[in-house]
């Protein structure tokens, strides 16, 4: 099953990115192959969300529970769709009061074993992609950063 674990330093506050990553109506203005976003239903700490990813010929519709604690963490399962599991968790850790450190970890497997061999080949490349959507998201709502900026990919 592929899995990515990365940190990134950002120079935003942890509160602006729990916002950012937690806007799911917004996804498809920024995160590439992301067609369309639902919320479907709202909680305090947890909504539903339904999302449409399309890449060339392939197009996939899931589901997904996200759950959270604002600004310190924010965690996505699946809950219809083509996944057999999936674990999506971000967390937030304020470093100063204008930069935090991310820490962002997926892990998935689709039903279909000819899916886990298509996206198998792209996965990591992928992921990086979409981590960085968000960073260049940021950068266009909040404006320029405190400078800081560092990112490590763990796996």
């Amino acid at each position: 099953m592929p899995t990515h674990k990365e940190q990134r330093l950002l120079g935003y506050s942890a509160e602006k990115i729990f916002d950012l990553v937690i806007d799911v109506d917004r996804y498809p203005e920024f995160l590439p192959w992301c067609l369309s976003a639902n919320v479907r239903k709202n909680d305090v700490d947890t909504f539903d969300a339904d999302l449409v990813i399309g890449f060339k010929m392939i197009r996939e519709k899931f589901g997904s529970r996200v759950k959270s604690q604002r600004p310190r963490w924010i965690e996505v399962t699946p809950i219809s769709g083509p996944f057999k599991r999936m674990t999506n968790i971000w967390k937030f850790t304020a470093e100063t009061r204008d930069t935090c450190m991310i820490d962002f970890y997926v892990e998935f497997e689709f039903r279909s074993r000819l899916m886990n061999k298509l996206i198998g080949l792209l996965f990591h490349e992928a992921v990086r992609r979409m981590v960085g959507a968000f960073e260049k998201r940021a950068w266009e709502l909040y404006g320029t950063s405190s400078g800081v900026c560092h990112s490590e990919q763990i796996s």
